[in-house]
This record gives C-alpha cells, structure tokens and sequence, in this order.
C-alpha cells in the first residue's frame, strides 16, 4: 500500500538533506524481499520481538490509565471534583505528549531498545511511588513524571519496527503492539476495579505497578538486539530540520490530526465512563465497572486485524470505516439501557483501534527518513488529543451530563471524517493531473 492509498503526498522527507537515521536496505532485486534480512511472520527472531513489544505495550497503557478507572474513588478520597480528578490522567498523557519528542531524539541516537528499556525503568519505578502520593498535587506531579518516562516507548517501538520489519508485515506489526496497548489498558482498568473495591485505590495502583514490573524484566530478556539501526545525531539544528521536513508534508500532517481526534474521543469517553456508570440509573459498584474495561478486547482484535483492513478497503476506507464505527457507538451509548451502553463502548473501541493502527502503521512507512521523529511527532498530537479528551470530556460531564461528553466525541469524529475527505479529493486530483502533466512531458 503506498503513502498515496490515504490521499496526501507521496514526497515525504524528500525535501530533507540530513537524515535523522539510514533507512532500511532496499530489496534485492531478485524479488520484492530477496536479500532483505529484515524479519518478518514466521522467520527468525519474529515472535520474540512481537512478544516483548507486546508486553511493552502493555505496560505503557497499564502504567499510563493506572488511574482512570478509579476517579470517582479518587474523588472521594481526596475530596475533589470529576475535573480536578481527571487531571491524574490528563497529567500523564501530557508528559508523554511533550517529552516523546525528545526522548524519540535520544533513540535515534542511543538506539531503541536502550531507550525504551530505560523507559521502562524509570516508569515503573515512579509507579510504585504513586500510591504514596499525600495529596492530589503531589499525585499529578508523579503521573507527569510517570508520562514523561513512557515517552521513550511509543515513538522508538515504532521506529525499532520500520527499521527491523519487512514493510508488507509493518502493519501487522504495528498492530500487535497496539494490541498490547488495548491488553494493558484493559488489564489495568479490571485489576485496579476490583482491587479497589476490596483494598482502595492506593493498593489497586500499587498492584499495577507491581505488573507493569514483571513486563519490563520480560521486555529487555526477549526484544532482539536491532541490526538495521544507523546512530543519528543529537544537534538541534538536525532535529529542528527534520522535524520541520515532516510537518511540511501535507501526508503526515492529516495522519497527526487524525491520531489526536481519534483519542480526544477514547480519551473523554474512558474518563468519563467510570463517573456514568457509577452514578443512576446504573449504581454499578467499582468492581463491576473495572469490568466494563473488558471490552478493551475488542480493540486488541480490531488493532490486529488493521493489515487486513487496509488491504481490503485502502487507508482512507479504513479510516473512514474506524470513524463511523466510533460514531455509531457515542450514538448508541446515550440509551439508558447498560446492554446498548456496553454495545456502544465496543463499537467505540473498535473503531479507535483500528484507526489508531491504520495511522500510526502509515506515519511509519510514509518516513523514509527520521522515522523516530515522524513516529514521535504522530505519539505527541496522539497524546495532546488524550489530555484534550480527559479534561474537555469531564468538564463536559460536569456540565452536560454523559450527553455532553458524547457531543464532544462526535465533533472529533467529525473531524477525522473531514480530514480523511480531503486526503481523498487531495488524491483524486493528483490522478486527474498526471495525465496531463504525461501529456506535456512528451511535447
């Protein structure tokens, strides 16, 4: 599938003189993968690497919403509102948002796999620091430095895959790690429900920490050393200029808006839903609510089963199916019904993993050059659409009830339709003018 499958510019990093990092050795030409060593389904070193991001990924996400599913406990405990609450996660996905950058510089220079291990480190060190927290500042404060850390996930893992996966197994690829995304969002969500229902919500965070431990060790032990990593340079002026060459392509400029609009929806919802579900007519007690995170699921089948979607619809049919999806189920969940409730967060979770796969998979084969900054560039606008879903979608609840945060989820939806259109007359006017443009070069 090529960068012109989503309807923007297949020029990406043309323009740019200093690459950030080599790009992968080109295929033989005996044959579209003849020669390449870079790994793929079923060779050599595959499952370990699919196996170890997967378990990064779902440490990221366990660490990363240790606490959303426990704000109203929260609330409670700290005598705080919905909105003040939902800073401990807005806290966190903004860190993550402002330092991915950053820390996706030092992969390129220090390499992926170091990057991400420290990560890790650092991250589920502080986790096991937050249910200590005295005060709601002081637990802001630890989750920023928390989102901060897991920076050097996101961005490096996709990079680590582009530069050491075939590009026809890429998606798939990518997809497992979202998937490991959805696992640990999900597992997180359930485990701290029920913890916290029997011990509080200090113990059900410790626990996670504890889990997210236990994925670090095994993440360093199984992750293959990379092969196709080309130090880069640490000099502003470099990053400045490559960071510059990405957001000037029109390409990776709609895939940046498409991943942070698909969060604000799943980042508002999921906030909020805790509070919803808590309140009448459905008075569902914490642990059955940790449990509605079980449909988190769906998103590990959706986000795996993104290369096939592709490449039976194209990009820009994926996304527009991901967006519809999204939509039916904020519609579906405004009944009062708990069954269309639960209806309605699958069809949402669906269709946010699967457009969130869709987009990061093509932010990382449109790059052909800085693909850590590319990547990390889409896991910022990604994460600011997180910290922008939590706080607008509480206040929103606060002030329009759960009508109010879906009023907010379809905007964004809205948005993600509007874009992936004008990718789409973008592309249907490139193939009008080029024969013309064949015609002119024959005069």
């Amino acid at each position: 599938m090529t960068p012109a499958d989503t309807g923007a510019s297949t020029t990406v990093g043309a323009a740019s003189s200093v690459p950030a990092s080599s790009p992968s050795p080109a295929p033989a030409p005996g044959g579209p993968d003849s020669g390449d060593s870079r790994m793929t389904p079923g060779g050599p070193g595959y499952r370990r690497m699919s196996l170890a991001l997967f378990l990064a990924g779902v440490a990221t996400f366990a660490l990363l919403y240790s606490t959303q599913a426990l704000l109203p406990l929260i609330s409670g405990d700290l005598g705080v509102s919905a909105g003040d609450a939902s800073w401990t996660v807005a806290a966190a996905t903004g860190g993550l948002a402002v330092f991915v950058l950053p820390m996706s510089a030092l992969s390129e220079r220090f390499g992926r796999r170091t990057v991400m291990t420290a990560s890790l480190a650092v991250a589920v060190t502080v986790g096991l620091l937050v249910p200590f927290a005295p005060s709601l500042p002081a637990l802001v404060a630890l989750r920023a430095v928390q989102g901060a850390a897991l920076a050097g996930l996101p961005a490096s893992a996709t990079a680590y895959l582009a530069e050491e996966v075939r590009p026809r197994a890429l998606v798939t690829a990518i997809g497992l790690f979202v998937a490991g995304n959805s696992v640990g969002g999900m597992s997180g969500r359930v485990i701290t429900g029920w913890v916290a229902q029997e011990w509080g919500w200090r113990v059900a965070v410790g626990v996670i920490g504890l889990v997210a431990v236990a994925c670090a060790v095994a993440f360093r032990m199984l992750l293959p050393a990379p092969k196709h990593f080309t130090a880069g340079s640490l000099r502003p002026r470099v990053l400045v200029r490559t960071v510059r060459d990405h957001l000037a392509d029109p390409l990776l400029r709609r895939l940046y808006a498409i991943g942070a609009l698909f969060m604000t929806v799943f980042g508002g919802v999921y906030t909020v839903i805790g509070y919803r579900l808590t309140e009448a007519p459905f008075s569902l007690p914490q642990g059955v609510v940790g449990s509605i995170f079980l449909v988190y699921l769906v998103g590990t089948v959706s986000a795996s089963a993104a290369g096939r979607l592709v490449g039976r619809l194209g990009r820009r049919g994926a996304l527009y199916l991901g967006g519809g999806t999204t939509a039916a189920g904020l519609l579906l969940s405004l009944a009062p019904s708990l069954p269309l409730v639960l209806l309605g967060l699958v069809l949402i979770t669906a269709g946010f993993f699967a457009g969130h796969a869709v987009a990061s998979s093509a932010v990382g084969r449109t790059a052909v050059h800085g693909r850590a900054q590319a990547s990390a560039l889409y896991q910022s606008a990604y994460y600011v659409g997180s910290s922008a879903g939590s706080t607008v979608g509480a206040v929103a609840f606060h002030s329009g009830g759960w009508a109010g945060t879906v009023g907010v989820g379809l905007l964004a939806v809205l948005g993600v339709v509007a874009i992936t259109g004008l990718g789409s007359l973008a592309a249907r006017r490139r193939s009008a003018g080029a024969p013309l443009r064949a015609l002119g070069a024959t005069r």
